[in-house]
C-alpha cells in the first residue's frame, strides 16, 4: 500500500494478508537470491543491501504525516530479517515512536535469518510489536530442497520455526505444491507433512509453483527437464500432504491465486473435510479454476 508514496525500488512483494499494511522497505532484495524457482529479486535493481536507517526513519515520519492511521507495517523487501538485531529493534522503536497506533509487525523470514539470534532477541522483537513471521519453508523434502538450491534443510527450517514459537511470534509457513516435480511428488508432500507435524505453525498456506520468465532454472535443477504435475498430479500431491498432516490448531489456506482448488479450513479440524473435496475435485465434482483465473 503505498498512499504516501514513499520512494520504493520496484518490484516489492508482500503476504496477500498484508494488502492493508504500512510496505516499508528496510532492505532491497533478497540476500540469498539462489533459489532455482525464485525469479522475483533478478532485476539488476533488486540488488541486495540494507536500507539506512535515516532513510528508514523518514519513510515512517511521511506515514505518520499521511493521514492514513495504519494499524500494520509490513517489513520488506524478501530478507528484512536478515538485519542484524540491534538493526531491527531500533527500526521497531521507531515504528513505535511516529506510529504509536501500529498493533502488529510483520516480515517475510528465511530460516537462516535466525541462526544467529536468540530466542531472547526475538522476544525483545515481539514485545516491541513484531508479531508474525512468513516462512518459506517450500518444502520439508531435503533432496527437493538441495535440488532447488534452497540453502536449507528439513533440521534448519525447523529449528527456526520452533525458535520462533518459543518467542511468542507467530509463523506462517509458505509450501510449494508441484515443487519437486513429478519425480519427487510423493516425497516432496510426505516430507513437507512430517517438518510441518513437527512445528505446529500457526498459519500454513500452499501455492503452486509459478514460472513466468520459463523454466531454464529449475530444468537444471532436475537433470535437464522439470516436469510440473497437471491438475490431477498437483490434486494428488496435496492429497498426500493433507493426509500426513497431523496439526492441532493451525489455519490452512490454499486460496491464492496460482492454485487451481480454493481450500481453507482449520487443521486438524476440518482435515476430513478438506481431503473430501480434494476427492470431489478429483472426480469433477467441483470445478477448478480456469488457467486465465489463475496467477502469480
Amino acid at each position: 500500500m503505498d498512499p504516501c508514496m514513499l520512494d520504493y525500488i520496484e518490484p516489492v512483494f508482500r503476504p496477500p494478508s498484508e494488502w492493508k499494511s504500512l510496505i516499508l522497505q528496510v532492505t532491497n532484495g533478497c540476500s540469498w537470491n539462489q533459489c532455482s524457482f525464485c525469479d522475483m529479486y533478478t532485476q539488476p535493481q533488486k540488488q541486495f543491501r540494507a536500507q539506512k536507517l535515516d532513510k528508514i526513519e523518514q519513510d515512517i515520519i511521511t506515514a505518520a504525516q499521511s493521514g492514513y492511521a495504519f494499524t500494520r507495517v509490513f517489513l520488506a523487501d524478501g530478507d528484512a530479517m536478515s538485519l542484524p538485531f540491534n538493526r531491527l529493534k531500533a527500526i521497531c522503536e521507531l515504528i513505535n515512536t511516529h506510529l504509536p497506533q501500529v498493533t502488529r509487525i510483520s516480515s517475510y523470514c528465511l530460516p537462516r535469518n535466525l541462526t544467529n539470534k536468540t530466542v531472547e532477541q526475538l522476544y525483545e522483537l515481539q514485545q516491541l510489536g513484531l508479531s508474525i513471521l512468513y516462512v518459506g519453508c517450500e518444502s520439508g523434502d531435503d533432496e527437493v530442497l538441495r535440488r532447488i538450491n534452497k540453502g536449507e534443510t528439513f533440521t534448519t527450517s525447523l529449528a527456526a520455526l520452533q525458535k520462533i514459537s518459543q518467542a511468542g511470534i507467530k509463523s506462517s509457513v509458505m509450501i510449494l505444491m508441484g515443487l519437486g516435480g513429478v519425480k519427487l511428488s510423493q516425497q516432496h508432500a510426505i516430507a513437507s507433512a512430517a517438518l510441518m507435524n513437527a512445528a505446529q505453525p500457526d498459519y500454513l498456506s500452499t501455492l503452486v509453483v509459478t514460472l513466468p520468465l520459463g523454466t531454464q532454472r529449475m530444468d537444471n535443477a532436475f537433470d535437464g527437464q522439470f516436469v510440473l504435475p497437471d491438475q490431477v498430479g498437483l490434486l494428488n500431491e496435496m492429497h498426500t500432504l493433507l493426509s500426513h498432516l497431523n496439526l492441532n490448531k493451525t489455519i490452512f489456506r490454499s486460496d491464492h491465486a496460482s492454485n487451481y482448488l480454493v481450500l481453507k479450513g482449520v487443521l486438524g479440524k476440518d482435515k476430513p473435510l478438506l481431503i473430501a473435496q480434494i476427492e470431489q475435485a478429483l472426480k469433477g465434482m467441483i470445478p477448478l479454476r480456469h488457467e486465465w483465473q489463475r496467477g502469480l
